[in-house]
């Protein structure tokens, strides 16, 4: 007799279901947002912080590309840092951070709330923060 295939495919594992795709978002928001992070730091080194600014005016930088972040230094030239490819790059680190902050609070809240009905209000009202909290730091990169 044969021994059984230990081997499953993709939907015999339930790899397709929702929290399957959600654990892999948060895995690679994580990623994500470590990217881009050490993309604006190095970013900020190229453009001359490496000279005029300290470390955790670096930092400052990387964690939120914004121009407000900068202007309090010693550098000469700030318009460098206040390009529209910054305030994309700072608008992806917003969004895709709140995604992943929202997402781990619905994950912790299911494990403490036990009824649906809470569970979706929760979820409702998390939508509702992650939206406007959003709109709110959107507004603030490119109007600043």
């Amino acid at each position: 007799m044969a021994p059984k295939s230990r081997n499953l495919s993709i939907v015999g594992r339930g790899l397709t279901n929702f929290e399957s795709i959600m654990w892999v978002f948060t895995r690679l928001s994580a990623l994500g947002m470590y990217a881009l992070i050490l993309f604006a730091i190095i970013g900020a080194l190229i453009m001359g912080a490496r000279n005029n600014m300290n470390m955790a005016d670096v930092l400052r930088w990387g964690f939120m590309p914004n121009v407000t972040h900068v202007q309090s230094t010693a550098l000469e030239d700030t318009t460098p840092f206040a390009t529209p490819f910054w305030k994309l790059v700072a608008s992806a680190l917003l969004l895709v951070a709140t995604a992943h902050g929202v997402h781990g609070l619905v994950v912790i809240a299911d494990d403490y709330i036990t009824g649906e009905r809470g569970r979706k209000i929760v979820r409702l009202l998390s939508i509702v923060m992650m939206v406007s909290m959003s709109l709110m730091g959107l507004y603030i990169i490119w109007t600043s």
